[in-house]
């Protein structure tokens, strides 16, 4: 096999400025993602780890990492070990994959903390993913962007719970609201791609509720209105309410009615925004 790569560069110009993405399928018909990058092309596994390897049997660090917490917890209350999968090693630098070690002081229902080790391994991981979700938003695939978002805002949900050190839980935490963003963006255009302007309205607004509930925990409200993810939700639902049937308008009254009974003022100010956006 040749391994100089310059014909096949040269059959696939990087255009700047934008992401230069396809989907290629190898001779026994596995597709894979390629992405031309301005000195080469990555290439990523449309499904599973991005990179094809399976940690321990698992199909990523995450669920391994999952399943040696969701074990603890299960011994922790009485019940039995929990079965494992056929072990395939990875090659992971000095990040032992080793379960998390206990932490005698923490609550009975987090009995484990994560090692600064493991905490890289995970954010790592998940850069994988990022790539991934990035590329197949350029193509279309709004199914599996909302999987490999969803999986991402798992990894966040592990280092905020477990991971031992403050530095770990904070690491990656300011990544949640452009997660967060690109999850509702996918929901929002696969209900528009199956003709349903009202469900793409929903994604986005609990898409922005999400982020504005992330913002008061961090204790910045302020940066909500401020913040370029809220703005690209707020541009696509505006975007999009030329779409609503009239019929909305009245729906969104009896949701505002609802939210209001409910206490729920951040889902009623949405909603009467809404409202007053729609021209009579």
């Amino acid at each position: 096999m040749n391994p100089d790569l310059t014909e096949l560069l040269q059959g696939w110009h990087y255009e700047p400025g934008k992401i230069n993405v396809r989907l290629i399928e190898s001779p026994d018909g596995t597709q894979f993602i390629q992405v031309r990058l301005d000195l080469g092309i990555l290439q990523m596994a449309l499904d599973g780890r991005p990179d094809g390897q399976r940690p321990e049997g698992y199909e990523s660090i995450l669920d391994l990492y999952e399943s040696w917490i969701e074990e603890a917890e299960r011994e922790n209350h009485g019940a039995g070990p929990l079965e494992t999968p056929d072990a395939e090693p990875i090659e992971q630098g000095d990040a032992p994959l080793e379960p998390p070690r206990s932490n005698s002081g923490s609550p009975s229902d987090s009995p484990l903390r994560l090692t600064h080790e493991q905490c890289v391994a995970l954010r790592d991981e998940a850069i994988q993913y990022y790539h991934r979700y990035l590329a197949l938003l350029t193509l279309e695939d709004y199914e599996r962007v909302i999987r490999d978002t969803t999986r991402n805002l798992r990894v966040l949900d592990m280092l905020e719970n477990y991971a031992e050190h403050d530095e770990d839980k904070q690491s990656v935490a300011h990544t949640r609201a452009h997660v967060t963003m690109m999850r509702a963006r996918a929901l929002a255009s696969l209900a528009m791609r199956d003709n349903e302007p009202k469900a793409a309205i929903h994604a986005i607004d609990e898409g922005m509720e999400a982020l504005r509930r992330h913002f008061e925990s961090i204790g910045h409200e302020e940066l909500f209105e401020q913040s370029s993810e809220v703005q690209v939700l707020q541009g696509m639902k505006q975007a999009l309410m030329p779409k609503l049937p009239v019929s909305q308008k009245a729906e969104l009254r009896k949701r505002l009615d609802e939210a209001v009974v409910q206490e729920n003022y951040r889902l009623a100010a949405i909603l009467r925004d809404e409202l007053n956006s729609i021209p009579d």
